[in-house]
C-alpha cells in the first residue's frame, strides 16, 4: 500500500485529459444494462424473453449474454484497459447466466432432431441432455469464447481446472436422477474439435444436421486466443482445414450472400434469404478472413442496407430481393432513381408479405451493425443507430440503455420497426462499443500473461457502486492512470472507494476534478488508494500520476 506523504503536494505540470477519450452517455448506458441484466437473481430473465418459448431460435439467452460479453470485452480491451475490476465480475457474471439450466436445457429435446433440419428423417433420435459432447456450436462455441476470452483479459486460470465448467441437469418430476456434465477450457475445445473432424472440417452442427457458417467462428476465435496462451498451433492447423471445406461446399462468396447451412445428411446447403446469416458471420470471420470479408462487402450489402439521399435504412429481406433484382435487371435506370426502386420494392412487400409464413424474425438489424462496426463503416453504423434511436424506443432504465422488443417486422409503409431482445439488449451495444477491427484487434494481438502483470489497473471500482465508468487508461509514456466516472442515479452524493494496483515505483500524486489531492509513495508492483465524492449526475476526474496535478 502507497504512504500518504501529504493532502497538499505542490502544483506539477498539467495533463491534458481530452487525449483520452471517454465513454458516451449512450455507451455507458448499454454497459449498465449488461450488468443489471447479469445481476438479476437466478432465474429471472429481464427483458431477456424470447418470440420462441423453448430457447431455440436466434435471439434466445445464449445469444444475447454471449453478445453481452463480447460487447464488454470490446470495451474494456479497447475503451478502458485499466478498470479490470469493473469489468472482470462483469464478464463472470455473464459466465455464470450462460451455465444456467435456462440457457441450455433446450438441447435435451433438440438432441432428437426433427424432420426440420433432416427431412429424412424416420424416427426421432434418442435425447441426452450434455450440451457440449455432440453438436449444439451455437451454445459450446460462444460458451468457448467467452471463457476464452475471459482467460486471456485477466489471465484467470478458473476455467482451466478440471470440471470448472459443470452441467447440472436434474429436472424436478422426471428422469432417472440428476446428472453432472464437467468440462473445462480445454475438454470443451476438444469435444468441438472433435466434431468438426467428424464433419469433414466444414463445420460443427447447431441444430441437429445443420451446420451454418456465422456460429463455427466463435470457437474458431478462441482456439487462436487459447494458442497465443498455450503456445499451441491448434487455429491454424483447424483454419486450414475449415477453410477448405467452406470453398468446397461453397459455404462462402465475395459476389452472393453466403449459405444460410450446409446438411450433412442430405450434403446440401441452403440458398440465403436475409443478409442476415452473411452479416453474423462476416463480422466475426473478419478476424482471419478480412481481405475478403471486406472485398464481398459491396455485393453482400447492396439492397438491405440503402442510402437515399442521406436516409441510411435496413430493409426487410423481401424488400431488399426485389431492389437487388431491379437493380442486376435495369442496371443504370435503378442507379439514376434509387427511390422509385425503392418504393417499387416496397409495394410490392406489401402486396405479398402475408405469404411470409415463417412464424419468427430473425435479428438482422442486429447482426447488421455488429458487421459495419467491425468493419468500421461509420457512415452506416451510424445511420442506422439513429434509425434506432427515432423510430425504434431507445429505453433507459436503472441507468441502462436497451430497446424493447417489437414482434412486427415493419410499419405500414415498409420500414422497419421489428426489434428482438438479442438486438435490443446486446447488439446494438456491441456496435457502439466496438472499434474498426475490434475484434480482429483482439485476435490478432492478445494480452499476454506478461502485458498483464506488468500493466497497471483499478481494483475495486465496479457498475454495482452507483457510477458509470467513463474512461480508465494507463498512459506508461507520462505515468499517469486517468478515471472518470459520473454518478448515474440521481442521488445527492455517492462515494466511490477503490485501490489502483500493479504500479512502478515511485512518487504519486492522486488529484480529482473536484479539488481533492494526496501524494504518495509505492513501492515497485505496489498499490495506492484512491477515490471521490460523485454529487448527483456529476462527472469527476480522478488522475493518479507522477507528472500531474490538475491547476
Amino acid at each position: 500500500m502507497g504512504n500518504t506523504i501529504s493532502q497538499n503536494p505542490p502544483p506539477a505540470p498539467q495533463l491534458d485529459l481530452s487525449r483520452y477519450p471517454k465513454l458516451s452517455r449512450e455507451q455507458a448506458g448499454h454497459l449498465r444494462h449488461f450488468y443489471n441484466l447479469s445481476a438479476a437473481i437466478d432465474g429471472d430473465w429481464p427483458h431477456m424473453g424470447s418470440q420462441e418459448p423453448a430457447q431455440e431460435f436466434l435471439d434466445a439467452y445464449r445469444y444475447q449474454l454471449a453478445t453481452m460479453a463480447y460487447a464488454s470485452a470490446l470495451a474494456y480491451f479497447h475503451r478502458m484497459p485499466a478498470l479490470r475490476g469493473t469489468f472482470k465480475p462483469l464478464l463472470r457474471a455473464l459466465i455464470h447466466k450462460m451455465l444456467r439450466r435456462e440457457v441450455w436445457g433446450y438441447w435435451y429435446l433438440t438432441s432428437q432432431s426433427g424432420i426440420m433440419p433432416d427431412p429424412d428423417l424416420k424416427e426421432l433420435r434418442k435425447p441426452w441432455a450434455d450440451p457440449i459432447v455432440r453438436e449444439n456450436i451455437m451454445y459450446s462455441g460462444h460458451l468457448l469464447l467467452m471463457i476464452s476470452l475471459y482467460t486471456m483479459l485477466f489471465n484467470d486460470g478458473e476455467f482451466e481446472k478440471p470440471g470448472s465448467l459443470s452441467f447440472h441437469w436434474d429436472p424436478l418430476f422426471w428422469g432417472m436422477g440428476p446428472e453432472t456434465f464437467e468440462y473445462d477450457r480445454e475438454s470443451l475445445q476438444s469435444a468441438i474439435i472433435a466434431e468438426m473432424e467428424r464433419n469433414g472440417w466444414v463445420g460443427v452442427c447447431c441444430e441437429p444436421n445443420l451446420i451454418f457458417v456465422a456460429c463455427n467462428q466463435f470457437p474458431i476465435i478462441a482456439m487462436h486466443l487459447n494458442d497465443a496462451r498455450d503456445g499451441t498451433t491448434v487455429a491454424a492447423e483447424v483454419l486450414e482445414k475449415y477453410k477448405a471445406a467452406l470453398e468446397c461446399r461453397g459455404m462462402i462468396s465475395e459476389k452472393e450472400l453466403y449459405q444460410d447451412w450446409f446438411r450433412v445428411r442430405q450434403q446440401d446447403t441452403a440458398a440465403p434469404r436475409s443478409v442476415g446469416f452473411t452479416a453474423w458471420a462476416a463480422a466475426f470471420m473478419n478476424t482471419w478472413h478480412s481481405e475478403f470479408v471486406r472485398s464481398g462487402f459491396d455485393n453482400h450489402s447492396a439492397g438491405f442496407i440503402t442510402n437515399i439521399d442521406g436516409q441510411i435504412e435496413l430493409q426487410h429481406p423481401m424488400v431488399a430481393g426485389v431492389y437487388r433484382a431491379a437493380w442486376a435487371k435495369e442496371g443504370d435506370a435503378a442507379a439514376k432513381d434509387p427511390a422509385r426502386t425503392l418504393q417499387d420494392a416496397r409495394e410490392f412487400y406489401k402486396a405479398h408479405r402475408t405469404s411470409i409464413k415463417f412464424p419468427y424474425n430473425e435479428p438482422t438489424f442486429g447482426y447488421v451493425v455488429k458487421w459495419l462496426s467491425e468493419l468500421g463503416k461509420t457512415t452506416e453504423v451510424g445511420g442506422l443507430l439513429e434509425y434506432a434511436d427515432t423510430h425504434l424506443h431507445p429505453t433507459w432504465e436503472n441507468g441502462g440503455l436497451y430497446y424493447p422488443r417489437n414482434d412486427q417486422a415493419t410499419d405500414d409503409e415498409a420500414r422497419w420497426t421489428h426489434m428482438d431482445p438479442f438486438t435490443g439488449n446486446a447488439a446494438i451495444g456491441y456496435a457502439r462499443l466496438n472499434v474498426e477491427d475490434g475484434m480482429k484487434k483482439i485476435f490478432d494481438k492478445p494480452w499476454t500473461r506478461e502485458t498483464i502483470a506488468s500493466s497497471p489497473y483499478v481494483d475495486g471500482l465496479g457498475l454495482s457502486q452507483g457510477v458509470d465508468c467513463l474512461r480508465g487508461v494507463w498512459d506508461a509514456d507520462r505515468k499517469a492512470l486517468i478515471i472518470t466516472v459520473r454518478e448515474w442515479a440521481g442521488k445527492q452524493k455517492t462515494r466511490v472507494d477503490f485501490l489502483v494496483k500493479n504500479l512502478p515505483a515511485g512518487a504519486y500524486t492522486v488529484d480529482t476534478s473536484n479539488g481533492d489531492s494526496q501524494r504518495h509513495e509505492v513501492n515497485q508492483g505496489g498499490q495506492l488508494a484512491a477515490g471521490a465524492t460523485v454529487s448527483a449526475k456529476e462527472e469527476v476526474d480522478i488522475v493518479v500520476s507522477a507528472t500531474n496535478t490538475f491547476s
